[in-house]
C-alpha cells in the first residue's frame, strides 16, 4: 500500500532532520555524557532513597541519607526563627533581601466584551539590603511593644504577599508575638472569627483589604484596638468603630525608632514558644488555626533545603503565591536563611502575558530572572495550556520541528539525559517566559499530572521537584530528589521525618497489597505541629506515639515504592459509593480528565442515591471557542457555555480521554456543565492552593445537579 501524498511530503522534509538528529547524537552523547556527571545522576535516580525502621511494609519508612535519626535544625543553635534571621543579617548584611517594583502607572483597558482591566506599567526591583531589613524589623517590634503589644499574645496579619509581611513576621518572631495568619482572600466572616478565636488587639492589613473587606465586620469583633496599615497612603477614620485606633507601618516603625522604645525583647522566644497559628482556607467548614511553634518550622525547613542542591547567595526566588500559605512561608524563610534575595510579585504580573501587565511591558519574571520558584499546579498547567496553543498557531514546518524536538527530549529525559541543543535552539523562548533562569521549580499544594510535569521538564529545561507536606506538618512531608526522573510520585521522606501507611479496609488499601503497600498517610516527627487552636475535637488527628514522637493523620491515601518513595492514590473525602455499590475517588477522576485539552479546571460530583458521576468543567475558552466557531456557534462566553452542543462536545471529548486510560465506566462522568466562570480564590470555590472547595461548588451549581440528575 502507497504513501499518501502528504505523508511522502512529510518524510521528505523531516529525513534530513531525523538523520541530523542521529548524527548530532552519535557524535555529541559520550562528550557530554561524561563532562556532565549524567551516569552518576542516572544512578541516584533510581537508588534506594527511603527504608523502613521497622522491616514491616506498613513502616515508618525514612530517609536513608538521615536514617539514624530525625534531624531537627540545620544550622546548630539556630533553634528559633528570630535566632535563623540574626544568623543571616550576620551573615549577608549588604546583600540584596526582598525586592519590589514601583508602579509607573495605571491605565483602564476597555475589552471587547466592555468588561475594564486595570493595566499596569511597573519600574525595576528596588532591594532592601539584610541589614535595612533587619533595622525594620527591629523598629517594627519595638513600636509594637509601645503600642501595647505584650510578648507571647498574638498579633494577626491579614495582607497580600508583599515585603512588609515578611517584615511584619521577623518583628513577630523576634519579640515573641505569635503571629496569626489569613489568607487575603479569606472571606471577611472567617477573618472575624479567626480574630476573635485568637482574641487579637493588633492587626496588619493592606488599605485596599481594610476598605473592602474588614470595615463591616469591625465592629463585631471588640478586642481588636490597634490596626497598622502596610501602605505608604493614608486611611481615613470614618465609618470605623470608636476605640479602634488607625496606624500606618511606617508611623509604627517610627515609633519604634524613639530611644526610649528601642528596646531588645524583653522575653527572647524559645523553640518550644508558639511562633504562628496559620488559619487554613480549608476545603470544608470553618476555618482551623494550626498552632506551629518554632521548633516545628525549623525542623520543615531543615527537611526542604535539604532537598535544594546548592541553596545559597547566587539564587533569587521569586514571591508570588499567597505567604498565609505553608508552603510559600517556609519557602521565603528558607531563601532567607541561605542568603538568597526575593523579589515580590503576583499571579497577575508573574508573566509579560500576565492580565495585569500592559501589552509591551514587562512581567516581574523578565525583570527578575529568578532562579527558583514554587508553583501550585494549577498555575503549571495554564503555562503549558498556552504555550501548546502558541505552537498550533505555528506554520506546518515551525509546529513539526517544535514538535520533533519535543518529543527528542522528552525520551532523552525519560532516559535520564537531557537534549542540549534542543535547549539551545528551540526552549529558550519559552524558557525566558519566566526570565530564562529557573534551575528548580518545587510543585506543592495538589497533585502534579504527569503531562505537565514533563512539560516542564522539557521546555523550562529544569527538574521539578513534587512536594507532599499539610499545613500541619509545617509543608514539610516528602519532595522528589532533583535527579529523581520519575513522574506521578512526590519522592521520599524528608530528612525531618518519617511517613507510614495505615489500613484503610473500606477503601480497599492495605499493607498487604500488591505489588506495593497501600494505605493512609501518616507523617511523624519534629515537625508536626501542635495541633489546632482552641479545637479538641479536630486534634484526633494528631497522636503522640511510645516514644514520645508527635503524627499527623492526612486523610490522603498513599503508595510505597521499592525505592521508599511515596505516590498518592487518592483521598478519603473524596471517595463516594454510587447506588450500586461502586466506590468513586472523586480526585483521581480530576486529575486524569484535566488532562484534555478543553479543560482548564473541572470538578465530579456524585450522589450516593445515583449510578452514575457528573461534573462541572471551566472550559478552556481559546480551544472553545474555536471549536464553536467551527460548528457555526455565535454569541458571547457564556452562551457558547450554556449551548447543548458544547455540553455534548465536551462530554465526548471527555469519554474519549477516560477510555484512553481505561477508567471504569461507573467512574466516567455521564453528563457535564460548563460554567463560563473560572474558579478563582476570589470566588470562594477553590482554596488558596487552588483546591476544590467540593461543599461550594456544590451549594453553587445545586441547580444543575438537579437538572444532570433529572430534577426539576
Amino acid at each position: 500500500m502507497g504513501l499518501s501524498v502528504g505523508s511522502a511530503l512529510h518524510f521528505v522534509l523531516l529525513f534530513p532532520v531525523h538523520l541530523l538528529v542521529w548524527l548530532y547524537s552519535l557524535i555529541s552523547f559520550l562528550p557530554w555524557y561524561y563532562m556532565t556527571n549524567a551516569g552518576t545522576k542516572k544512578a541516584r535516580s533510581v537508588r534506594i532513597k527511603a527504608r523502613t525502621t521497622s522491616g514491616n511494609r506498613e513502616g515508618p519508612y525514612r530517609s536513608v541519607d538521615h536514617f539514624d535519626s530525625l534531624a531537627r535544625e540545620d544550622l546548630p543553635g539556630k533553634d528559633t526563627l528570630a535566632k535563623l534571621f540574626e544568623h543571616a543579617v550576620q551573615r549577608f548584611g549588604q546583600a540584596d533581601c526582598l525586592g519590589t517594583r514601583d508602579v509607573l502607572s495605571k491605565e483602564n483597558e476597555v475589552q471587547p466584551s466592555g468588561k475594564v482591566f486595570k493595566k499596569l506599567i511597573l519600574g525595576e526591583y528596588r532591594w532592601l539590603s539584610y541589614q535595612e531589613v533587619d533595622t525594620m524589623v527591629c523598629h517594627l517590634g519595638s513600636g509594637l511593644a509601645a503600642l501595647g503589644q505584650e510578648p507571647k499574645s498574638t498579633v494577626a496579619i491579614f495582607c497580600e504577599t508583599r515585603a512588609e509581611w515578611m517584615i511584619t513576621a521577623q518583628a513577630c518572631f523576634r519579640y515573641n508575638f505569635p503571629l496569626v495568619t489569613f489568607y487575603a482572600t479569606l472571606g471577611e466572616e472567617a477573618v472575624a472569627f479567626g480574630l476573635n478565636e485568637t482574641g487579637v488587639t493588633h492587626l496588619v492589613t493592606s488599605a485596599d483589604l481594610l476598605e473592602n473587606k474588614l470595615k463591616n465586620v469591625l465592629s463585631e469583633i471588640p478586642k481588636l484596638k490597634h490596626i497598622i496599615y502596610v501602605d505608604q497612603k493614608m486611611v481615613g477614620t470614618e465609618g470605623y468603630p470608636a476605640g479602634l485606633t488607625m496606624h500606618s507601618m511606617q508611623s509604627v516603625r517610627q515609633l519604634g525608632s524613639k530611644p526610649e522604645n528601642l528596646i531588645m525583647p524583653v522575653v527572647q522566644p524559645q523553640p518550644s514558644d508558639l511562633a504562628m497559628v496559620m488559619y487554613t482556607s480549608g476545603s470544608t467548614g470553618r476555618p482551623k488555626g494550626v498552632m506551629i511553634i518554632h521548633r516545628n518550622i525549623i525542623a520543615g525547613m531543615t527537611g526542604q533545603c535539604e532537598r535544594i542542591p546548592g541553596l545559597g547567595p547566587k539564587d533569587t526566588y521569586i514571591a508570588y503565591l499567597p505567604l498565609a500559605h505553608v508552603l510559600e512561608m517556609t519557602a521565603e524563610i528558607s531563601c532567607l536563611t541561605y542568603g538568597c534575595r526575593i523579589g515580590y510579585s503576583s499571579p497577575q504580573t508573574l508573566s509579560d502575558q500576565s492580565t495585569k501587565i500592559k501589552k509591551g511591558s514587562k512581567g516581574d519574571s523578565s525583570v527578575l530572572k529568578p532562579t527558583l520558584m514554587a508553583a501550585v499546579p494549577e498555575i503549571m498547567d495554564r503555562i503549558n495550556k498556552n504555550v501548546m496553543s502558541k505552537v498550533q498557531e505555528m506554520s506546518f514546518i515551525q509546529r513539526t520541528l517544535f514538535t520533533l524536538g519535543y518529543n527528542y527530549k522528552l525520551e532523552q529525559i525519560r532516559r535520564g539525559y537531557d537534549a542540549p541543543l534542543c535547549n539551545a535552539l528551540l526552549f529558550q523562548k519559552v524558557r525566558r517566559l519566566l526570565g530564562g533562569r529557573v534551575r528548580m521549580m518545587l510543585s506543592g499544594g495538589a497533585p502534579l499530572s504527569t503531562v505537565t510535569q514533563r512539560f516542564m521538564n522539557v521546555c523550562f529545561c529544569c527538574p521539578v521537584g513534587q512536594g507532599y507536606g499539610l499545613t500541619e506538618t509545617c509543608g514539610a512531608g516528602t519532595i522528589t530528589e532533583v535527579a529523581d526522573i520519575s513522574t506521578g510520585r512526590v519522592g521520599s521522606p524528608l530528612i525531618c521525618c518519617e511517613v507510614r501507611l495505615r489500613d484503610w479496609a473500606e477503601g480497599g488499601y492495605t499493607k498487604k497489597d500488591m505489588p506495593h503497600p497501600r494505605g493512609e498517610v501518616l507523617i511523624g516527627g519534629p515537625n508536626v505541629t501542635m495541633g489546632y487552636y482552641r479545637h479538641e475535637n479536630g486534634d484526633q488527628d494528631f497522636f503522640v506515639d511510645e516514644n514520645g514522637q508527635r503524627w499527623f493523620c492526612t486523610g490522603d491515601v498513599g503508595e510505597i515504592h521499592p525505592d521508599g518513595c511515596l505516590q498518592i492514590v487518592d483521598r478519603k473525602k473524596d471517595l463516594v459509593k454510587l447506588q450500586a455499590g461502586e466506590y468513586v475517588s472523586l480526585g483521581k477522576v480530576e486529575s486524569v480528565l484535566k488532562n484534555c485539552s478543553l479543560i482548564d479546571n473541572i470538578c465530579a460530583y456524585a450522589n450516593s442515591d445515583q449510578n452514575y458521576v457528573i461534573s462541572f468543567v471551566v472550559p478552556n475558552q481559546k480551544q472553545l471557542t474555536a471549536l464553536a466557531m467551527q460548528r457555526g456557534i455565535v454569541g458571547n462566553w457564556e452562551e457558547i457555555c450554556t449551548h447543548p452542543d458544547m455540553e455534548r462536545h465536551v462530554l465526548n471529548e471527555i469519554k474519549k480521554v477516560a477510555a484512553s486510560i481505561k477508567m471504569q465506566r461507573f467512574e466516567t462522568p455521564m453528563k457535564v456543565h460548563l460554567s463560563p466562570e473560572p474558579w478563582t480564590p476570589e470566588t470562594g470555590l477553590v482554596t488558596d492552593a487552588f483546591k476544590l472547595k467540593r461543599k461550594e461548588l456544590k451549594n453553587h451549581y445545586l441547580h444543575q445537579i438537579e437538572r444532570m440528575y433529572g430534577g426539576k
